[in-house]
C-alpha cells in the first residue's frame, strides 16, 4: 500500500521545493500552462565514478539534490531533479527535463555494488535520453599527439558498452573544460566522438556554467511532446529525511578516510517537524532528527565516533550546518554509531535502505 499525501508529508516533511527559481516568465501561471503544446522525459545521466555526474545535476538544477565529494562512489541511489526549460521559439516549447543521477560505472565486488550497478540498469530502462558523463581532465592521453585508447577493464570501456545496446539518443557531456588547455581538449572531444554515434557532444564546465544552457535547450529538442511529471515548483523527489541522511553522510565522506566511508551507512531513526507557532520571538522553529551510523568493524566506529566522541561532533556539526540550510529551521542532531558486520553484503539491509522502501514500510505499519 503506498502512502496518502498526508502520510507522506507527515513523515517525511514538506515537499522539496524550488525557492525563487525563474520559471517561465512573468504572466505564465501554472494553470495557463495546461493549454500549452510542452514536452517531458526523463534524462538519465551515466559514466564512471568522479566524473562529475552529481556536480552537473546540482548545476542544472541549481539546488544541491545530491552530494558532493572528491570520494568515487559518493552516490549510492538513483537520484531525480527536475529542471523546467523555457521556450525556445522554432526549437521546442516549454519543457520539463528530469534528470536521473546514478552511482559511477564499475565492476561490483558487493552486494552494495550490485546494487548500485542495478541502479544503473533502471535508470536505463526508463529513460527519453542518456547522457555520457566523461571527465576531460581524467581523458587527457599522456602524450599529446597519442589516439585516445579505452581499456577494456576499465569503466568507461563498461559505460560505452552499455550505451551501445541503448536505443534512444545518447549525448556525450565532456566536463571540467575549465581545468583543460583548449589545444588539448579539442583533440580530446574528437577522440572521444569517433567511439560512438553520438546525437549531440557537449563541452561543459559545471563550476564556471559554461555549456549548461546549451545543454538544457538541446535536451529538450529530444524529448517528446507530454505535460509535467511533477509539480513546477518541485526541484527533487526526495524527501527531506532521505536528504538529512545523505547529508550526514557527505560529512563522514568529508571527515574520514581508508575503508570507513565506504563502510557507512547512515539511517534518519527520527524526524520530528516543529510544531507551528512553536518557535519564540525572533526564533526560528526547532526540528529534531535522531540518525545512526552503521560501520562494519569496531574499529571503524572508533574512528567515526574519535577520541572524547572528537569526530562525531564534527560530522554532527557539519551536517547540522548543511541541514539547516535546507530545512530553514534550527536542527537539533543526535547521532550515534553502531556495528553490522558485513551490511554491504546482506541484501535485506541494503534495500532497507532505500528510501522508497522506508516510506512504504512506514506507511504498512501506520495503516
Amino acid at each position: 500500500m503506498l502512502p496518502s499525501g498526508d502520510f507522506f508529508r507527515k513523515l517525511f516533511s514538506r515537499a522539496v521545493t524550488a525557492r525563487n527559481r525563474p520559471g517561465f516568465g512573468p504572466g505564465r501561471t501554472r494553470d495557463s500552462l495546461i493549454y500549452l503544446k510542452m514536452r517531458s522525459g526523463f534524462v538519465s545521466i551515466i559514466g564512471r565514478p568522479n566524473a562529475g555526474k552529481s556536480t552537473l545535476l546540482n548545476a542544472l538544477i541549481g539546488e544541491k539534490v545530491a552530494i558532493v565529494t572528491a570520494k568515487p562512489q559518493t552516490t549510492r541511489t538513483r537520484i531525480h531533479g527536475m529542471v523546467e526549460v523555457p521556450e525556445r521559439k522554432g526549437k521546442h516549447p516549454p519543457t520539463q527535463i528530469v534528470f536521473v543521477d546514478t552511482p559511477g560505472i564499475h565492476r561490483p565486488a558487493s552486494q552494495l555494488d550490485r546494487s548500485m550497478m542495478h541502479e544503473i540498469h533502471e535508470a536505463l530502462m526508463t529513460r527519453d535520453v542518456v547522457l555520457l558523463v566523461v571527465d576531460a581532465v581524467r581523458r587527457q592521453s599522456k602524450a599529446a599527439e597519442a589516439p585516445l585508447k579505452l581499456d577494456r577493464a576499465s569503466e568507461e570501456a563498461l559505460a560505452f558498452e552499455m550505451i551501445r545496446k541503448l536505443d534512444c539518443p545518447v549525448f556525450l557531456v565532456v566536463t571540467k573544460i575549465d581545468l583543460v588547455p583548449r589545444d588539448r581538449l579539442l583533440p580530446l572531444i574528437a577522440d572521444l566522438s569517433a567511439l560512438h554515434s553520438f546525437a549531440e557532444v557537449i563541452p561543459v564546465s559545471a563550476k564556471k556554467g559554461d555549456g549548461l544552457k546549451l545543454l538544457l535547450h538541446k535536451i529538450a529538442e529530444y524529448l517528446p511532446e507530454g505535460q509535467r511529471w511533477f509539480p513546477k515548483e518541485q526541484f527533487t523527489d526526495q524527501p527531506e529525511r532521505f536528504l538529512v541522511a545523505e547529508l550526514i553522510r557527505e560529512r563522514i565522506l568529508t571527515e574520514t578516510g581508508e575503508e570507513v566511508p565506504y563502510a557507512s551507512a547512515v539511517v534518519v531513526e527520527r524526524f520530528e517537524e516543529p510544531e507551528p507557532g512553536s518557535a519564540g520571538p525572533g526564533r526560528k522553529p526547532l526540528t529534531r532528527i535522531t540518525a545512526a551510523i552503521y560501520c562494519e568493524r569496531a574499529g571503524q566506529k572508533a574512528i567515526l565516533i574519535g577520541k572524547g566522541g572528537s569526530k562525531l561532533k564534527e560530522i554532527g556539526t557539519g551536517a547540522r550546518r548543511e541541514i539547516e540550510a535546507l530545512l530553514g529551521t534550527r536542527v537539533y542532531l543526535e547521532l550515534r554509531v553502531l556495528v553490522r558486520e558485513h551490511w554491504r553484503d546482506s541484501r535485506v539491509f541494503i534495500e532497507s535502505l532505500d528510501w522508497r522502501k522506508q516510506l512504504t514500510d512506514l506507511a504498512t505499519r501506520e495503516g
